[in-house]
Order: C-alpha cells, then sequence, then structure tokens
C-alpha cells in the first residue's frame, strides 16, 4: 500500500439519544470522551438503527390495496379499448 494516501482512522463515538455506537471513523469533533484510556470523538447523529421506526417496529404501513386497485381499474379500461 502506498504511504500517505489514506485518511486517518479515529475513535469515534456515535450519540443518537441515549445511545452510543464505539466504532472508527474518518470524522472528528471538539468533544473527547475518555474510554478504556482511549480519547474518542464524540459525534452527534440525528437518526440510527436503534430510533429509526422500521428498526424499532414502530413504522407505519400505508394503504397500498387501495392504489393497487385503482391502477388496475385505470388501466383495465384502456385495455378494453384496445
Amino acid at each position: 500500500m502506498k504511504e500517505g494516501i489514506h485518511p486517518t482512522l479515529n475513535p469515534v463515538i456515535f450519540v443518537d439519544g441515549e445511545h452510543e455506537f464505539i466504532t472508527l471513523s474518518t470524522k472528528s469533533s471538539n468533544k473527547t470522551k475518555e474510554i478504556d484510556g482511549v480519547e474518542h470523538f464524540i459525534i452527534p447523529i440525528e437518526i440510527s438503527s436503534a430510533s429509526h421506526p422500521f428498526f424499532t417496529g414502530q413504522q407505519k404501513l400505508i394503504d397500498t390495496a387501495g392504489r393497487v386497485e385503482r391502477f388496475n381499474r385505470k388501466f383495465a379500461r384502456r385495455r378494453r379499448k384496445a
């Protein structure tokens, strides 16, 4: 591998409300937190798998049956004309 072309990976903590994800990233910030003697940058995020409705099971399902029926009725008229 070539030297000097790869970005620096920093230890970070992505914080979504009360949930924290510890990982490596190229991001950094002014806020830090020490964990096991290692300074981690704190990166706030708006949404993660811990709070997204799709992953938490709180996702609302929309009524697609009505849409499909309207679509079929609309194009059934065109098939009859042809």
